[in-house]
């Protein structure tokens, strides 16, 4: 008997549904999309958290955005600017360096009388987040000119000058004098302190305004938050604030030639030549007529 050849599967054996199949791979992506949104709602608070807590880490120990309240530094900042401090290097023990421009916690009262800006919506969030400084916190803005131990001094018509060498500032707000609106000095800066002075002179309550409070005009450095980098906002004024070249003149960092004069460590020094000076110009006839006398009765002899 001749078999007949076969087709390749078994009798009655049923072809798989093709539907069913893309049903069952259907449902299954589904339920896998579920779990995937779940997942997602579920981690969400710990993103939030996670975020938060480095929005925290940041402000407190590298970075902080502050507002500019007043137009104390113009040109260099305006009101409204968004400027960036770094707050890392003072953890490192590093000090305001002359020509930067700090953020610093009010002394004592500077800011007495001042308004209160009001935080918008953005401003607020942020400062909820440590992003930003909140609106209470009394914070003010404004150039180093003088640290500690440096002699600094401003005569009416004249520049400022720091250890005997005047500054060449660019930066003053055009139209402005270095100080004829409040000229001081000399002063020597105690250890531990800064001078500071607005970029618009004639518009900031600066050190120059404090002489006579128990601040004698000086900041603290540990009132100071750290230094302003980056204008960070508005786009179309974004830009570094690098130190100006004129705190990088040669001798500037000469403390000892201006302490030679005398100027002591406590504030404010008379105009004109220290006890020092004034010695030796009066010691110098007496050993010259001391001398005078020897020789002569050494001749005579």
């Amino acid at each position: 008997m001749a078999v007949g050849a076969r087709s390749g599967r078994d009798e009655g054996e049923e072809r798989p549904d093709d539907d069913a199949v893309a049903r069952e791979a259907e449902e299954g992506e589904g339920e896998a999309t579920a779990q995937a949104h779940r997942s997602f709602w579920k981690e969400l608070p710990l993103l939030v958290g996670i975020a938060l807590l480095l929005a925290l880490l940041i402000k407190t120990f590298l970075v902080q955005a502050f507002s500019i309240p007043s137009d104390s530094m113009q040109n260099t900042l305006q009101r409204g600017d968004r400027v960036l401090v770094d707050k890392l290097t003072p953890w490192f023990g590093s000090e305001p360096e002359r020509g930067e421009v700090v953020v610093f916690h009010d002394p004592l009262n500077w800011l007495s009388g001042e308004p209160t800006p009001e935080p918008n919506f953005v401003q607020t969030v942020l400062s909820k987040i440590g992003l930003m400084p909140s609106a209470d916190e009394k914070d003010l803005i404004k150039r180093t000119i003088a640290i500690g131990g440096d002699t600094v001094e401003c005569k009416k018509g004249g520049p400022v000058v720091v250890n005997g060498k005047p500054l060449d500032e660019p930066y003053i707000f055009p139209g402005n004098t270095p100080c004829d609106d409040m000229p001081f000095g000399p002063i020597t800066v105690p250890k531990g302190k800064i001078w500071v002075m607005g970029d618009h002179r004639q518009n900031s309550q600066d050190s120059r305004y404090h002489m006579q409070d128990s601040t004698q005009g000086f900041v603290p450095v540990d009132k100071v938050v750290g230094r302003a980098v980056v204008v960070a906002w508005p786009l179309n004024r974004w830009s570094t604030l690098p130190v100006p070249d004129t705190f990088d003149q040669p001798g500037i960092n000469n403390q000892a030639a201006a302490n030679a004069l005398g100027l002591g460590a406590s504030g404010l020094a008379p105009v004109g030549l220290g006890p020092a000076a004034l010695g030796l110009t009066g010691a110098v006839p007496l050993v010259m007529w001391r001398r005078r006398r020897l020789t002569s009765g050494r001749t005579a002899g």
